[in-house]
């Protein structure tokens, strides 16, 4: 055999051959720390996320708590309905986006196919009421009154109506009992956005996506308790969507129920009386303005005085939460929110600021006292007080010769409040104001807790304002272009006033403090403000923050937490000078500016406190404030364009203290027909089932109308007394 030499290229062979090795080998190291990667250090990750892709989710929603008065009546609960809903990821799939299964389902259930689609469509920023502002995801609910007839067409004509559902919901039911509508106090829900959901995420208390929120109102306040919890069962599913077993089942927590001080039965009242009150006030004429009243807006508080928990609070006008109840309509939502509407979602009570009038003098009568005044001593109440060449007068023009600062409250004698909000202005400084300046009448407004919230268990509260010398420099710097522009030296009313603001309107001026000392000019107060201050006068002192929630109740029943009353303060006075107000009020109610309206009261038995108050407002008729209380209650009511405080208010107020009392005409007292002749002080009772028995709620038989307030004065105490209707 011949032996063939190795040629050249052969070390060149090998080389490649180890290359080509290096590279293989190369490849599978790759390969196999990339499988250790998938397999092992991320495996459980990845596991599950191949799991949840074959996972289903099913919601099943928490049943939302109760709000319940406080003898157990159901303000808010829930009742099963058929909700016909419409998933819309499933319309979008199809070719016409599901136009023509949205027709066909219009026709079912007697509704215009708009108003169908107008549901199913996404709420942004141009788009108008009707539209969801849920989760897309989320299916959308078209209506929650669908027939057992329509829902069974629905449910057999399957094939017609993809992406449709028609089943039993629990949806939520504003009950009104006995006719109390309680709506700015009961708030609404819509459905949760995906803003919200992933706000929520890292709470303890996180959304999902069939969540209904509480957007007002009690729902919003306790949301958390009464949304409960919802139950999620998760079902592993083939390719083809069929079940092939259960991963996960956590049943639903219902929530737990909200106890309140409301009563349903002082409600009602409180609602029916505020609302004749309008309609009566709407029939007087108005000599000022030559036209009927407009009464176009009021609202009243009743509290319990030691705690501050409010019985009943009305607003008007209202509207039904009810609309708002599985998506409201476009017609419905025009008629809350329009131009015409009158803003009845507004709750009045803490959201609606005035000029309190003469209700306000109990703070300058205060700051008086302590700046060194003598609450007995003697202070002129002449017809008029002039401050450089500007006339200011009382009401009517009447005056009363000298008298103390009690019967100043009792006649409500403006003159008085002005020449010592005048002297303590000149004190202070004048328009050029001292170092260290006391304004005595501006701090104690503060002390009284004006111009902050109140602190009640509901969401929007406003804070009024009290016009103090560095409200007045803010004021100016934000507005002194708008009136240098506008303002004209020898001009109309309103170009003249634009003049002097944008010359001296960062300046305390005399008129501004005189103004000011009877609650007119730039002060602004809420009813509830003042309610908390008039009660505090009746406890002895302690400004509680009003509140509604009284208790949180677990849906069986066995837990319990109280909702303990709080307080943020004392009415900056001694006892002394309390006493003396509260004296001073009681003479308001029985032989002052009130006492036309309080003939026959028991007050041996029951003593009644009261303040009258008419505010003049620029471009409005006046404003009626009527401010009482007695050692359990607080009654405060104003009406927006009314007339004055006794006139127009002081009937219905009179008249739910009546019927709390169970007062008849003439002052005696039926305790069986007295809907709260005290302060509710147990719980209602939640059996372990969840159930309620709560009591029946009685019918309110109103009283006969009184004569026209004409009448009443010729009938009632001197005209230098309660005939003047403050």
């Amino acid at each position: 055999m011949t032996n063939i030499p190795e040629t050249g290229r052969t070390p060149r062979v090998q080389i490649r051959l180890i290359i080509l090795q290096i590279l293989v080998l190369s490849l599978l190291l790759t390969l196999g720390g990339r499988l250790w990667y998938l397999q092992v250090r991320n495996g459980d990750e990845y596991a599950d996320e191949a799991n949840g892709n074959h996972v289903q989710r099913v919601v099943d929603p928490a049943v939302r708590g109760s709000i319940l008065d406080a003898r157990g009546v159901p303000l808010a609960d829930n009742e099963t309905r058929l909700v016909v809903s419409a998933s819309r990821t499933e319309l979008m799939k199809m070719k016409d986006d599901g136009d023509a299964v949205l027709t066909r389902l219009a026709e079912v259930l007697d509704m215009k196919p708009k108003d169908v689609a107008d549901k199913v469509r996404l709420c942004d920023a141009k788009t108008p009421q009707p539209c969801w502002n849920g989760s897309p995801y989320q299916p959308i609910p078209i209506t929650d009154e669908a027939t057992a007839k329509q829902a069974l067409q629905i449910r057999e004509r399957a094939e017609d109506f993809p992406g449709i559902t028609a089943e039993p919901t629990a949806v939520r039911r504003y009950t009104a009992p006995g006719k109390a509508n309680t709506a700015q106090v009961l708030g609404y829900l819509s459905p949760v956005t995906d803003e919200e959901i992933t706000e929520s995420e890292n709470t303890d208390s996180p959304y999902l996506r069939s969540d209904q929120v509480g957007r007002s109102g009690l729902e919003r306040t306790y949301d958390k308790q009464l949304r409960g919890k919802a139950g999620v069962t998760a079902y592993e599913v083939d390719k083809l969507g069929r079940v092939m077993g259960k991963t996960q089942s956590d049943r639903a927590q219902p929530g737990s129920n909200i106890v309140t001080s409301i009563d349903a039965e002082v409600q009602r009242v409180a609602e029916y009386e505020l609302n004749e009150a309008m309609k009566n006030a709407r029939k007087e004429f108005d000599k000022n303005t030559n036209r009927n009243y407009k009464a176009d807006a009021g609202s009243v508080v009743v509290m319990e005085s030691k705690t501050g928990r409010v019985v009943a609070m009305a607003s008007n006008p209202d509207y039904d939460p009810n609309a708002w109840v599985g998506g409201i309509s476009g017609k419905d939502y025009d008629k809350l929110t329009g131009k015409g509407s009158n803003n009845p979602l507004l709750n009045r009570a803490i959201q609606a600021q005035a000029a309190p009038g003469s209700i306000f003098k109990v703070i300058p009568t205060t700051a008086a006292v302590n700046a060194g005044y003598d609450f007995n001593g003697r202070y002129p109440c002449p017809s008029s007080y002039s401050i450089g060449g500007q006339t200011f007068t009382n009401f009517e023009s009447e005056g009363h010769g000298s008298i103390t600062l009690g019967q100043a409250l009792e006649v409500s004698c403006d003159t008085v409040y002005y020449r010592l909000s005048h002297d303590q202005w000149k004190k202070d400084g004048g328009n050029t104001p001292k170092k260290g300046a006391q304004d005595w009448f501006y701090k104690t407004a503060h002390q009284f807790g004006l111009g902050k919230e109140t602190g009640i268990d509901l969401p929007n509260e406003v804070k009024g304002r009290v016009p103090d010398r560095q409200w007045k420099k803010d004021y100016w710097e934000a507005n002194k272009d708008a009136w240098c522009k506008q303002g004209k030296k020898n001009g109309d009313y309103v170009e003249r006033i634009a003049y002097e603001n944008c010359l001296e309107g960062m300046k305390m001026r005399a008129g501004d403090s005189v103004n000011y000392s009877i609650g007119q000019g730039d002060t602004l107060v809420t009813p509830i403000q003042m309610a908390t201050i008039y009660a505090a006068l009746a406890n002895g002192g302690t400004m509680h923050d009003p509140s509604i929630g009284k208790a949180v109740v677990s849906p069986d029943g066995k837990s319990v937490e109280e909702i303990k009353p709080k307080s943020h303060g004392k009415l900056p006075m001694n006892a002394k000078t309390r006493d003396l107000i509260d004296g001073a009020l009681e003479g308001v109610a029985t032989r002052g500016t009130a006492a036309w309206r309080f003939g026959g009261w028991p007050q041996d038995k029951i003593p009644m406190h009261a303040k009258t108050g008419t505010a003049e407002v620029y471009g409005k008729q006046t404003t009626s404030w009527f401010a009482t209380y007695t050692k359990d209650f607080t009654v405060i009511m104003t009406i927006s364009q009314g007339g004055t405080g006794s006139g127009a208010s002081g009937p219905a107020v009179r008249k739910i203290y009546d019927a709390m009392y169970g007062l008849d005409e003439n002052g005696k007292q039926d305790k069986k027909k007295a809907l709260l002749p005290k302060p509710e002080s147990s719980l209602p009772k939640i059996q372990s089932d969840g159930s309620i028995d709560p009591p029946k709620i009685k019918d309110y038989v109103p009283t006969e109308e009184e004569p026209p307030a004409e009448e009443n004065v010729a009938a009632g105490p001197p005209a230098t007394a309660a005939g003047r209707r403050d």
